[in-house]
């Protein structure tokens, strides 16, 4: 069992009953999955992008993403219907918890001048919202190996049911947030 998943179990969900006033341990907001995401839309003109991005992110996740293709043609982006323009990774389980641990405490203090990420990216309903400019600053990706910095959007998705629930839980799991 993942060390983040042991310490949410012993020590998060007591602290978060008692904090929220949960009458029931299931109750409890926890993580769902973390979907990560990469847009490609210069794979248009050059599908040597997409294989790339594709590369980077089965490096980042340990799992071989999805190909996202567009919903509907826009002519002055000369996109079609059906043209993959992105990737998609969603983690779960184990996975999910590793992953989580590492962007906490190896991805995240990577960034230069980095001073904690923004309490309010929340949708309303308790899931979280990161971008990532650079993919470079996994330690899975080797810096002479890249063609091009993609940025990268990490989307963590839990069972809270407010944004106040979901912000608790984070902190609670590590999430460097900044102060207001």
């Amino acid at each position: 069992m993942s060390p983040l998943k042991e310490r949410y179990r012993k020590d998060i969900v007591p602290s978060l009953v008692e904090l929220c006033g949960y009458k029931n341990v299931m109750q409890v907001p926890r993580l769902e999955k973390v979907v990560l995401g990469i847009g490609v839309g210069e794979a248009i003109q050059n599908a040597k992008a997409l294989e790339a991005a594709e590369k980077d992110l089965t490096a980042i996740s340990g799992q071989h993403p999805v190909i996202t293709k567009a919903k509907k043609s826009i002519a002055a982006f000369k996109l079609r219907s059906g043209m993959p323009i992105g990737l998609k990774v969603t983690l779960r389980g184990e996975r999910m918890y590793d992953f989580f641990d590492k962007l906490v405490n190896a991805v995240l203090p990577r960034i230069r001048e980095f001073q904690g990420v923004s309490p309010d990216s929340f949708d309303g309903r308790g899931n979280y919202t990161l971008g990532i400019r650079e993919q470079v600053i996994f330690p899975e990706v080797d810096y002479e190996k890249i063609d091009k910095t993609r940025g990268l959007e990490v989307s963590i998705i839990t069972t809270a049911k407010t944004d106040e629930e979901g912000r608790h839980l984070l902190r609670l799991l590590g999430m460097p947030f900044t102060r207001n």
